[in-house]
């Protein structure tokens, strides 16, 4: 499985983590409309696919049926960004979806979702939560329970039992897929996901430069030594490409995605330019995979949300148990 990646500015060609690809896009894609929304062994990816959970002794969540983590090493490497265009690619295959933002100190999704400031989610039998919605899909943050202005000066526990709440008390509408974007780090909310959370699966999500790559590595042994499987690495700005000129130059380094993904024997789903147009959308609430759909940077998400159906689907049906840990006096 390669990464399909046309950036703007290209001469036709699209860059991939090998050189470059001459396929067409539409066969890159699955250009059969009958099997756009299948997944392998002809399950539907859309709306009525079936469900998954790495840890089989935690109780399944109502009305979900896979929830996928988002994660990265550290901050500003694009991770908000994938989690939200991940969602809307995946309800452009006809999956009902949400997405819960768990940086519970530096949420952001309410911005990407172009929901108001001041927004706050209604309340269902006086116990739970109603998303909010926009663009098809149900949106919950801590941003919706606080001022934007409003810092969330709180201890591990706080934010565990904050992230545990927004997770089983919000009235989600019979999901196929919950995207939750992670915080940064390896931290109390990411323990608190993999031991409380039924999660079908981790992404990966980092830049080629050799500081994110370090931390990404965290990450993954993190999730490994949880359980939960990694289904693959997302590299966000893999290359600019000169507006005026078309002269790419990879200014965070280059092939660092793909080694991490090689090192760890897993995908390399999809592969990112640092492009202007990306962050425009994001900050104007109407992400690239709507805003554009068409685009080949959309395309990109597109195919990086069957790859993550497909892998869900390819994990084996239950992890090994948690492992348990003991502490004695000897």
């Amino acid at each position: 499985m390669r990464a399909v990646h046309r950036y703007p500015g290209c001469t036709g060609q699209r860059a991939t983590r090998t050189g470059l690809c001459r396929r067409p896009v539409q066969e890159r894609l699955g250009a059969s409309a009958e099997n756009r929304h299948r997944e392998p062994g002809g399950r539907q990816l859309g709306h009525g696919c079936h469900s998954h959970k790495a840890q089989s002794q935690i109780p399944g969540l109502a009305n979900v049926k896979n929830i996928v983590a988002v994660a990265s090493g550290k901050g500003g490497v694009g991770k908000s960004t994938t989690a939200a265009n991940l969602a809307l690619a995946l309800s452009r295959e006809g999956a009902r979806v949400g997405i819960l933002d768990a940086d519970i100190y530096g949420p952001s999704q309410g911005v990407m979702f172009g929901i108001a400031e001041g927004t706050r989610p209604k309340i269902k039998d006086q116990k739970w939560f109603v998303p909010v919605q926009a663009h098809g899909i149900d949106v919950m943050s801590m941003a919706f329970l606080t001022d934007d202005n409003t810092p969330m000066v709180w201890r591990g526990p706080m934010v565990s039992g904050a992230l545990l709440q927004l997770v089983t008390q919000t009235a989600w509408n019979d999901l196929d897929y919950l995207v939750i974007d992670m915080p940064p780090g390896t931290g109390d909310i990411q323990l608190t996901l993999a031991q409380k959370v039924p999660v079908a699966g981790a992404v990966i999500v980092t830049t080629p430069q050799d500081l994110a790559l370090l931390d990404a590595k965290k990450g993954v042994e993190m999730f490994r030594k949880v359980n939960i499987p990694v289904l693959g690495v997302v590299e966000n700005m893999a290359v600019h490409i000169c507006s005026n000129c078309g002269h790419a130059e990879h200014l965070f380094g280059e092939g660092g995605g793909e080694k991490l993904a090689s090192q760890y024997n897993v995908e390399l789903l999809a592969s990112l330019p640092l492009s202007m147009l990306i962050r425009e959308q994001a900050d104007g609430g109407k992400p690239t995979a709507i805003a554009e759909p068409e685009s080949q940077i959309a395309m990109v998400y597109q195919e990086l949300a069957r790859h993550v159906g497909a892998r869900i689907v390819l994990q084996e049906a239950a992890s090994p148990a948690m492992p348990t840990i003991s502490v004695s006096d000897d």
